[in-house]
């Protein structure tokens, strides 16, 4: 069941050698700024023969063929990746890029340096490559430059253009990954060196997480500058483009603590059985009984916040809690039964009675839900609840930011 999951607030895309590619609503964000800017200023600027039409056309391949190469960039993570023995579930384009969600970190610190580098090393082929051609389609125009720039520029064809600002633009995003903050590539390659020289993977990446948040500050104190009037060499100068890199900034920084966060989050729960976090002791209530005797009888008097539904000593026939009943108008609770707003058997999401804390708190966020029933040979045996996880990780985690 689990191998199915979609993350929240994405959309499936395809299936690549065997990873899911998903893409979620905020990405809508990045292509049409991308679309917006190249099809309403920047090509009509370089062909301003070109029709409306032709310029729109050429924007929005080049927004695709950029969410496109972000894809191309996050998939070679996870290829590599499953060769160095870690698996990528999945990975998701947002509108800061890609994130592969994976199971488990790597196993050495060569793993990591070649998972983490065969990123940006992907994007900078792409990037060359695409620049390479978009140069010999253009190779006749661009001889006319130094005479007449603007007759050169109008002699590139569309295609050529739209590679010619794919190209750098691939380019940027290999040597903006470099940067040694975690968690982007160069972060994880600068984890990886850490990680070699001290043999300690969490002091490795606590470094990293370090470096990760101070470039993001870095990031949100030029845009600062940036987005009132003071030019950044480099970076240029303008509000949009100051607060786009101040929230690029403040991503970074916040994703870099959040990293460290989940590390020290998994060591722990990796290593205990959901046995030992669940509640096995369970009221289940009657498929029959009213929704007013559930709230007053059931979740105003017991801790339990999801019941258990089945006939007396009978198999479970759903899961009911108070998120079902909000659904049902109130007046009508004394004649609605449990079985009508139940959730069936078989379409709860579960844990099985093997697997581990970090599995559960994982499935917990991905199908957003606070409690998962956990089977054992088809059997309910317990249920384990977001918060009982958080508070036994309050309770063993010494060390675990805010």
């Amino acid at each position: 069941m689990r191998s199915g999951l979609k993350p929240r607030g994405s959309v499936w895309i395809a299936r690549v050698a065997g990873v899911r590619l998903y893409a979620h609503w905020s990405l809508l964000i990045i292509f049409a700024l991308i679309a917006v800017s190249l099809g309403g200023r920047v090509f009509p600027a370089w062909h301003p023969e070109w029709s409306a039409f032709t310029s729109w056309t050429i924007a929005v391949s080049a927004a695709l063929l950029f969410l496109a190469s972000i894809a191309v960039h996050e998939l070679a993570h996870a290829l590599v990746g499953r060769r160095q023995g870690f698996e990528v579930d999945h990975i998701v384009l947002f509108v800061f890029g890609g994130m592969a969600r994976s199971r488990g970190e790597p196993k050495s610190p060569k793993g990591e340096l070649v998972t983490a580098a065969v990123g940006p090393l992907t994007s900078l082929v792409l990037g060359l490559g695409a620049t390479l051609i978009g140069i010999t389609l253009a190779a006749d125009a661009l001889a006319l430059r130094h005479t007449d720039p603007q007759a050169a520029m109008a002699h590139v064809g569309p295609v050529a253009t739209l590679l010619l600002w794919l190209g750098p633009v691939n380019i940027l995003l290999a040597v903006f990954n470099l940067i040694p903050g975690f968690p982007l590539d160069g972060g994880r390659v600068l984890r990886a060196v850490l990680w070699w020289w001290t043999d300690d993977m969490t002091r490795a990446t606590r470094w990293a997480s370090y470096a990760g948040q101070a470039a993001g500050w870095l990031f949100v104190m030029c845009g600062a500058l940036m987005a009132v009037g003071v030019p950044i060499p480099y970076l240029g100068v303008g509000l949009v483009p100051g607060l786009w890199l101040g929230l690029i900034g403040w991503f970074v920084a916040s994703a870099a603590q959040s990293s460290f966060r989940g590390l020290l989050i998994r060591e722990q729960l990796q290593h205990v059985p959901v046995h030992m976090l669940m509640r096995s002791h369970l009221v289940s209530v009657r498929p029959d009984l009213p929704l007013s005797e559930l709230m007053s009888d059931y979740l105003m008097r017991l801790d339990q916040r999801a019941f258990p539904v089945r006939e007396e000593d009978g198999p479970v026939l759903g899961l009911v809690c108070l998120e079902d009943m909000r659904r049902v108008d109130r007046d009508t609770w004394p004649a609605t039964p449990v079985r009508s707003v139940m959730t069936p058997a078989t379409a709860l999401h579960t844990v099985e009675l093997t697997d581990d804390g970090m599995t559960a708190l994982q499935t917990l966020g991905e199908y957003e839900v606070d409690q998962l029933p956990v089977i054992d040979h088809g059997a309910l045996r317990g249920m384990v609840r977001r918060a009982d996880i958080m508070k036994w990780l309050t309770l063993h985690v010494s060390e675990l930011p805010h």
